[in-house]
């Protein structure tokens, strides 16, 4: 996530760029075309023209009103994970008597957190983080879970049983949960605890629950697929024409024009096809870098560092005082 004033100017066009390549070449072949060659029939209707771009406009706009929507919907998650997570340290903390065991309590939930994280970092095949323009940008930050292995984390935090007991299922991170709420029996039927007590934490652990399961859909659920076609569709149509809708428009301009650009108007063409050009395709990129907020690019949610300062805020609460490190921004840029 990026949290600086704004992106820069330059960074928009780094990242564009090979479109912006593009969008040159299939602005200045129409008029070489129209104005040497003299194939005066190329020339499209303005009028179809600003339909399209109509239409296209509100396309991409519904696009990239749903995948904001998305990905607001999975920082409300995150915040929602950090509050229980408090809550659940609070109540551990204060409802138990055994250090031991409140200790174990935190830490299962240290490796609930990284089993997290490190599920929604997984690859999927419609996620755009490794095309060529975003996997460029991802030099200005690192993305911790793909340099530390999933397993080198999980051992700071469980036991060898713990671990052999979650080994090898299909959800480790329900099985770990499901291993808090046995705790919790066990510790109600031998009257550690309450039931009163009981019933508030597993609650939380329902909360959870629910909020897991909202993360692993919003990851394992695509934006539809057909909007999305459709809209590279639409895009790629308008720009293709736009220039082509732009030739007599600005050829007209001759007859006012005057000194050096008498009769080279129609050049005009090229700068301002571009310019329209790459601002729906600058939507239609950014959106398409929103719609998946867990997948590691540089506008998702900042699920490692949330776990880091849930995880830091807890070991507090035991009064540990060796702490990890709060991950710091990277070139404006939360990961």
């Amino acid at each position: 996530m990026h949290i600086g004033k704004s992106y820069k100017l330059s960074d928009f066009i780094f990242w564009t760029r090979r479109k912006l390549y593009k969008l040159i070449i299939l602005g200045t072949v129409p008029v070489i075309l129209y104005h040497l060659l003299g194939i005066k029939w190329l020339a499209v209707p303005w009028t179809v023209v600003s339909l399209l771009g109509t239409a296209t406009a509100f396309i991409v706009g519904f696009k990239n009103t749903q995948t904001y929507r998305r990905t607001s919907d999975a920082h409300t998650v995150w915040g929602n994970i950090s509050t229980s997570s408090k809550a659940w340290g609070i109540m551990c903390r204060d409802y138990f008597h055994d250090e031991a065991l409140i200790k174990t309590l935190f830490y299962r939930h240290f490796a609930w957190l990284t089993l997290l994280r490190y599920q929604l970092r997984e690859d999927r095949v419609w996620e755009v983080a490794n095309d060529r323009q975003n996997a460029e940008y991802q030099r200005y930050y690192r993305i911790p879970e793909r340099e530390t292995a999933l397993e080198d984390e999980l051992v700071k935090y469980l036991s060898k049983e713990e671990l052999a007991a979650i080994a090898g299922t299909r959800s480790r991170t329900t099985q770990l949960l499901a291993l808090q709420s046995r705790t919790l029996k066990t510790a109600c039927e031998t009257q550690e605890i309450g039931l009163a007590q009981f019933i508030e934490m597993q609650r939380t652990i329902n909360n959870l629950f629910s909020q897991q399961g909202q993360c692993e859909s919003l990851k394992d659920t695509p934006y539809p697929r057909q909007y999305t076609v459709i809209d590279t569709i639409f895009v790629r149509i308008f720009c293709l024409l736009l220039p082509f809708g732009m030739l007599q428009q600005f050829d007209k301009l001759n007859a006012l024009a005057a000194g050096f650009m008498k009769g080279h108007m129609i050049w005009l063409v090229v700068p301002f096809s571009v310019i329209i050009s790459w601002m729906y395709t600058c939507l239609e990129q950014v959106g398409e870098s929103t719609e998946n907020p867990f997948e590691g690019s540089a506008n998702d949610v900042p699920i490692s560092q949330i776990c880091r300062g849930i995880e830091i805020d807890l070991r507090e609460m035991l009064g540990e005082t060796e702490l990890p490190p709060p991950l710091k921004p990277q070139y404006d840029i939360v990961v």
